[in-house]
């Protein structure tokens, strides 16, 4: 299996054939832990510019795979499916997991179901915009 950086991955089934192609030894749940806490600070570093609040206490990102040769794949949403960074926004979540120590490449997908509403929010999100 090749690095997804160039060809990306389209959806959830591309990258579960590409995931179950790999020979790599299984991630241990140890590693899965420590990656997993990698990537959500590595997704805590990404901001929608209009809202002063990281994607990940949003609510924005709605599922991550890693398999076990260290691809990641994202999928995500926006909180409005007309938002001006569309279009960068999942390179900017690729840039940020691809920098993880350990990951191998990173795929974000779109996603627009289920619809992004603000019950999606972290509290911290919500105090932060004072939405209690």
């Amino acid at each position: 299996m090749t690095p997804m950086d160039d060809s990306k991955i389209s959806d959830s089934a591309d990258f579960n054939a590409a995931w179950s192609a790999g020979k790599a030894e299984a991630l241990t749940e140890i590693e899965i832990a420590n990656l997993t806490d990698a990537i959500v600070e590595a997704l805590k570093t990404v901001f929608d510019p209009e809202i002063p609040v990281d994607i990940y206490e949003l609510g924005l990102i709605y599922k991550v795979d890693i398999n076990d040769e260290r691809d990641v794949l994202i999928e995500m949403t926006l909180t409005a499916p007309g938002c001006p960074v569309a279009g960068e926004m999942p390179g900017w979540v690729e840039d940020a997991v691809a920098k993880v120590e350990g990951i191998r490449s990173a795929s974000a997908k779109l996603v627009f179901d289920p619809p992004w509403d603000p019950s999606r929010m972290s509290d911290e999100a919500k105090l932060s915009l004072n939405m209690f």
